[in-house]
Formats: C-alpha cells, sequence, structure tokens
C-alpha cells in the first residue's frame, strides 16, 4: 500500500525529515510589501516575480518575498570615475569657435488662437 507523499499532521514527523515551507496567499504578500494583491497576482501571471503555483492559485515562500523585495530594491546610483578625472586644471590658451549644427533649423512661428481667427471675419453673436 502506498503512503501519502505529504503525512497527515496528526502525525508526528522526525527531525530528520525537512519541514515543509509556509505558503502566503497574495494578500499576505501584498501586506508586507505595502500594495495591493492585485499587483501581486498581475506580476506573478506575467511572470515577473518568482511564485508557486498550486492549481490555479499563487503562492509565495518566505525566499519568494526576499527576491521580490530584492528585485524592487533601489540603490544609490554610484559616483562616475570618469568625471573625477575628465576635469584637468589645465585650460586650452585658444578659445574654440561654436560648432555649427549639420542640419539648418527652421524658425517655427505659432498660430493666432481660434477667438482671433474668428473676429477677424467680423461674425456676430
Amino acid at each position: 500500500m502506498r503512503q501519502p507523499a505529504i503525512p497527515p499532521a496528526s502525525v508526528p514527523t522526525s527531525d530528520a525529515e525537512v519541514a515543509l515551507p509556509r505558503l502566503y496567499v497574495p494578500e499576505e504578500v501584498a501586506d508586507v510589501l505595502g500594495c495591493s494583491a492585485w499587483w501581486v497576482k498581475d506580476r506573478a501571471r506575467r511572470r515577473l516575480i518568482p511564485f508557486t503555483r498550486v492549481g490555479r492559485a499563487y503562492r509565495f515562500t518566505g525566499e519568494h518575498l526576499a527576491e521580490i523585495i530584492r528585485m524592487n530594491e533601489a540603490r544609490p546610483a554610484l559616483p562616475q570615475q570618469g568625471a573625477a578625472k575628465a576635469a584637468p586644471a589645465v585650460k586650452s590658451a585658444a578659445p574654440q569657435p561654436p560648432s555649427s549644427p549639420a542640419v539648418p533649423t527652421a524658425r517655427l512661428r505659432a498660430r493666432p488662437p481660434r477667438r482671433a481667427r474668428q473676429s477677424q471675419f467680423g461674425t456676430a453673436a
């Protein structure tokens, strides 16, 4: 006779067996992240965040939650090393002429407002 893959809760398990991870529902994950459950489900549906699928339901482990937080973490930008080296104290003696644009630009002219155009025909209200 086959034994079930997951023993019932009433059956004591030995310490040698690995404990099953706790699965969180999208609403619990949304509470922790401070967002909506819709956002969590939508990101999981589009496979942008890690998840486990049990039937048609999305479930998340503690590792999934930690990875989601790491994925959406914003780090400060590092200062560019080239910017400090590119600012030498020596200036060139000859001034450089301004570069001319390669493509001539056309001067734009605003059209008059519609109100002004109607009044030029002398329409009476």
